[in-house]
């Protein structure tokens, strides 16, 4: 049976602490990003904003005043070589596709996506893709994976801000490596795909209230 076709669900800007996350697209964008919530599982916390649709963005650090996960935290936060990127500034490190069926996705992909893990934040739970060692797919140019339970999406209950999604573009410096896994998971339309000459990069266009266009990476 085939996976179904995956949505684009969030992307994640990660950052130092969510004060630098803030500033950062307040002089980005033009918008004050509100509190989201705290992950007690992983030792992170949020802010969350709408994009349009169904899709949304999330600044996420490490929660300062969170207990140690005893695990390495997801979206390579506990990396050396990622905590000095973000102490830089924020960053696009992840983009996170929706599926009506985990584990049917994470079957289908030729690409060792990790496994799904049950998360909650407040009275929302859903299910992810991790690795067990806090990794990205290919260092982010592939999705993580979320499942959503039945009913109104989480984006329906955050701030719109005027703020909408123009383009995704991951660039890898293999892309004929990526281009399969992405087709094998019903991707291969959420997001352009280029060569990049050394690291995997992604970057995405948002347009703000006052119909400026803004490259974030």
């Amino acid at each position: 049976m085939a996976a179904p076709k995956l949505v684009l669900d969030h992307i994640v800007i990660g950052c130092a602490t969510l004060e630098q996350g803030v500033a950062y697209l307040r002089h980005r964008l033009g918008v004050e990003v509100p509190p989201g919530g705290r992950h007690e599982r992983m030792g992170t916390h949020n802010r969350l904003m709408q994009l349009g649709g169904r899709a949304y963005l999330e600044l996420i650090a490490i929660d300062p005043h969170g207990v140690p996960p005893g695990r390495p935290r997801w979206f390579g936060l506990d990396e050396p070589a990622q905590q000095a990127r973000l102490a830089e500034r924020p960053h696009l490190i992840a983009w996170v596709a929706g599926t009506a069926d985990i584990a049917a996705s994470l079957a289908a992909s030729p690409v060792d996506l990790g496994r799904a893990v049950e998360m909650t934040r407040g009275d929302l739970t859903w299910r992810i893709s991790l690795h067990d060692d806090g990794t990205l797919p290919e260092s982010g140019a592939l999705p993580v994976l979320i499942e959503w339970p039945a009913g109104p999406h989480p984006s329906a209950r955050q701030a719109d801000l005027g703020v909408r999604l123009a383009a995704l573009c991951v660039a890898h410096p293999a892309p004929e490596r990526i281009a399969p896994a992405l087709a094998a998971l019903g991707a291969s339309h959420l997001a352009t795909l280029t060569r990049s000459e050394e690291m995997p990069m992604n970057t995405v266009e948002l347009r703000t209230h006052d119909g400026a266009t803004v490259t974030l990476d």
